[in-house]
Formats: C-alpha cells, sequence, structure tokens
C-alpha cells in the first residue's frame, strides 16, 4: 500500500472541474451561520493530511472488479450514523470483530473471498427528509450527524457548527488507527476466531458461529499437521467507507495524487451517493464523478431504467472495473417488483457494475409505543429478493449493506432474540436510524452464506 505518497498541486483545469460543484444545486447542506469560519475550517482542512491513501483505494477498486465479475462478496457495515461519543476503543473493536465474524461466516459457508468494509471512521453526516424539527411549539434546525450540530433539542445543541468538521476529521482518524491495529496487528487472525465471540452475549447466532468457528480451527490444524503457511492468515484488508454529504468535508479532503495528478477523495477508500442527492444534474453526481474513488450509489424503488442507465454514463463511462456500485434499497414489498428492470437494462447495456443490497433503508416502521425500527423478517426477506432476482437473471449479487452495531442493543424487531415493542424501550441507542445487533448480524450472514451456495 502507498503509505507515503506525495501529492502534489493540481493543474487549474483539474481545480476548476473539482469546484464545479458550486454552480449546480447541492441538496442537504447544512446553513452554516458564520461563512468566514467555515472557510477557516475548509483551509485547515485542506492542511491536513490525508485518511486514506491512492494506492489503498486502487486496491480496493480491483477487489470490488473481483467481486462485480462473480469472485468475490463485499460486506458493507457499521453505524447509520457514528457519534462523536460512541467512538471508544470498544464500541470500534465490537463493530470490527462483528463484521470479521459475519465475513468469516460468508467466506466459510460460501467459499468465496470477502471484502470487508466499514460505515466507519467518517459517517458522521445524514441527510434529513425536513430541514427543521418541531417538538411542541418549539422548532428548531434538524440534526444532521455530528459532523454538523447535536442531537440535543437546544438552539445551542442544534445551530450548525464547522468547527464540528474539524472533530469529525480527528475522529475518523483515531478510529482508522485503531482498524488498522486490529486488522493488521493479529487480532484478525484467522486462528483466533474463538476469540471473535468473547464478551458476546449468548444466544442462538453465537452457539452456531461456535460450532462454525470448531470447524475451522479443526481444518487449519490439519492444513499446519501438513505443513502449510498460515502467514496470510494474520492480517486482513478492512476498507472504509461513507455518504459524501458534506461538500465542506469532502472538498477539502480531496487531493492529488502524484502519479497520476488525478483526485482522490481521502476521506474514505469508498464514497456513495444517497438516495437524496443522486440528481444528475446535481452537485453530488458532478462532483464525485471527477474523483478516482469506487464509488457507490443507492437506488430506491421509484428509481427508473433511465435514472441508473444515465449515472453509468455520468459516474463509469469508460466502465472501468471496480469503478461503480449500485446499492438497491427497494423495501421487502418491492424488490421483486422494480429491481428486474433496472438490472435488466444494465446487463443488456454491458455494463457490469457490483449489485448490493441495502435491505435496511426500504424497511423502516414506527412501532406503537414510538420507535423507529426494522423487522428483523423484512431485512431478511429483502435479501432473499435481491438474490432471487439475480438468479432468475442470471446476474451475480454481490454484496450486502446494513447498519449494524456489535452491542447488545435492541432496535430492530424479532430475531433469535425475539426482540419486541417493549424490549426496545430498554436498549435502544440510536440516534438516527435502527441497526442490527451482533446476533442479528450474524444470523443475516448466515442467510447470506446460504444463497450464495446455492447460487
Amino acid at each position: 500500500m502507498a503509505s507515503h505518497e506525495q501529492v502534489v498541486q493540481a493543474d487549474p483545469a483539474v481545480i476548476k472541474g473539482l469546484d464545479n460543484y458550486r454552480n449546480l444545486v447541492a441538496a442537504q447542506q447544512p446553513t452554516w451561520p458564520d461563512l468566514s469560519q467555515l472557510e477557516q475550517v475548509r483551509q485547515t482542512l485542506a492542511k491536513y493530511p490525508p485518511l486514506v491513501f491512492a494506492g489503498e483505494v486502487d486496491i480496493l477498486k480491483d477487489r470490488i472488479a473481483q467481486a462485480a465479475s462473480g469472485k468475490a462478496f463485499l460486506l458493507q457495515g457499521g453505524d447509520c450514523a457514528e457519534t462523536f461519543a460512541d467512538a471508544t476503543a470498544d464500541r470500534i473493536r465490537n463493530r470490527v470483530k462483528t463484521l470479521l465474524q459475519m465475513a468469516v461466516v460468508l467466506t466459510y459457508g460460501a467459499s468465496m473471498p470477502v471484502i470487508k468494509m466499514g460505515r466507519m471512521a467518517g459517517q458522521f453526516a445524514k441527510p434529513r427528509s425536513s430541514d427543521t424539527e418541531t417538538r411542541e411549539e418549539l422548532t428548531l434546525p434538524a440534526y444532521r450527524g455530528d459532523a454538523v450540530n447535536g442531537y440535543d433539542f437546544t438552539l445551542e445543541s442544534r445551530t450548525p457548527d464547522p468547527t464540528r468538521l474539524l472533530q469529525a476529521y480527528n475522529t475518523s482518524a483515531s478510529t482508522l488507527n485503531l482498524i488498522r491495529a486490529f486488522t493488521m496487528g493479529g487480532f484478525a487472525d484467522l486462528r483466533s476466531v474463538h476469540e471473535w465471540n468473547k464478551g458476546f452475549t449468548d444466544n442462538p447466532a453465537n452457539s452456531r458461529y461456535e460450532i462454525m468457528a470448531r470447524e475451522i480451527d479443526r481444518a487449519i490444524k490439519f492444513m499446519a499437521a501438513c505443513g502449510a503457511n498460515f502467514s496470510e492468515l494474520r492480517t486482513t484488508e478492512f476498507y472504509t467507507s461513507h455518504e459524501g454529504l458534506l461538500f465542506d468535508y469532502e472538498r477539502p479532503m480531496t487531493r492529488i495524487d502524484s502519479r497520476t495528478g488525478t483526485p482522490y477523495d481521502t476521506s474514505a477508500h469508498f464514497i456513495w451517493i444517497g438516495e437524496r442527492t443522486r440528481q444528475l444534474d446535481g452537485a453530488h453526481v458532478d462532483f464525485l464523478a471527477r474523483v478516482r474513488n469506487p464509488l457507490g450509489v443507492k437506488l430506491g424503488p421509484s428509481t427508473s431504467v433511465d435514472d441508473v442507465l444515465a449515472l453509468i454514463e455520468k459516474l463509469d463511462p469508460t466502465r472501468e472495473p471496480g469503478r461503480l456500485t449500485f446499492i438497491t434499497r427497494m423495501g421487502t414489498g418491492k424488490i421483486r417488483e422494480a429491481l428486474p428492470k433496472l438490472v435488466e437494462a444494465v446487463r443488456d447495456s454491458g455494463a457490469q457494475p457490483l449489485w448490493i443490497t441495502d435491505p435496511m433503508h426500504g424497511n423502516g416502521i414506527t412501532t406503537k409505543n414510538g420507535y423507529k425500527s426494522r423487522r428483523f423478517d423484512d431485512v431478511m426477506d429483502e435479501v432473499r429478493g435481491f438474490f432471487e432476482v439475480h438468479r432468475d437473471l442470471g446476474t451475480f449479487p454481490g454484496g450486502v449493506h446494513v447498519e449494524l452495531t456489535g452491542d447488545d442493543v435492541a432496535e430492530c424487531l424479532g430475531g433469535s432474540e425475539h426482540i419486541d415493542e417493549n424490549t426496545l424501550e430498554s436498549r435502544y441507542e440510536s440516534l438516527c436510524d435502527p441497526r442490527l445487533n451482533h446476533s442479528q448480524s450474524l444470523e443475516l450472514a448466515f442467510l447470506v452464506a446460504e444463497e450464495l451456495a446455492t447460487r
């Protein structure tokens, strides 16, 4: 990996292109009260070291290209919206452990390499359906994530503060530092698959994982007795991703690679464009079309064939392997109807993006006692529908994108723990959308492994 790359100033044409977004409609941006302070923050961010490097980004692009051709599978997961308060060693470790366990289930169950990618080290901003929130007779700016404002319902907390962008950078840097230590320092050693289960509550999903861990352990001991070299089992690749939402963060973090003179968004390895910001003539598509990172685009049930084909032309005109990922978020009741026409049109066009499913965002509900939640059975059914569509069309279902936590929360209804509405009241922690807990995440991984094994 190119961990000591030099960066150079871009030529004026490249800079002008990157800044063209300023001439377009930029959805979902905060209303910063102090523009001079904002400019100071942007200049400071532009001088900070990159969080990721072009060489790492290029490796990920190669990995995604393998997945798009059916030779690997992408596992992408993490918090709905990271918070500064939750960026602790224990919580980061538990999220990493959960993703590692899910990856082991998928790799062992489907006999396929798994690309591990966290919604981590940068997912500090969220799009909102309204610019404001009203409680009783008080109306304040909506909470847009810790990179913008605070969650507490006070004027001071909810007023956008650009210095939070600096805190988002620093928290991302410390999170990345810990992730690299975990995944490169022996914590991710496949000979320690049992260790990853320690500290988690006992439940059917963990018991099933333990059985698999024993099988893996026996297989490794057998291979060791045969003289196999397990040096490659000691470490693992782990990539970061977030929604590229805030231009006042993403633009200063975009740097020029000295090898090619092309721009990379160094805030994360993988950036995605949300369902609310994928307008073809909008600022987000224009800006991210100009960076070299692999890109994702969220596609909801209202997405048309024309939309998808036009997004390919905008974001991947040269059909570069690994460049483009479509993240479908249809909802369990719509995926079998809405997805086939999109996949079929893209297949027939000759393009080969990676298709992955986000079974979370199309299945939101509000419970009778007022909690935002999701039914685990709906999440599982959307995953099944995703595989069914691709199986019928002869295309590859290449990944899954989930909101999860390694903590013992109760935010999604159902699963082997039989979480009900009353349980939400005692173990609900998310400030935005409900997440799968550790047990539910493992259950989902077993389902996906079974689907992959029978594809």
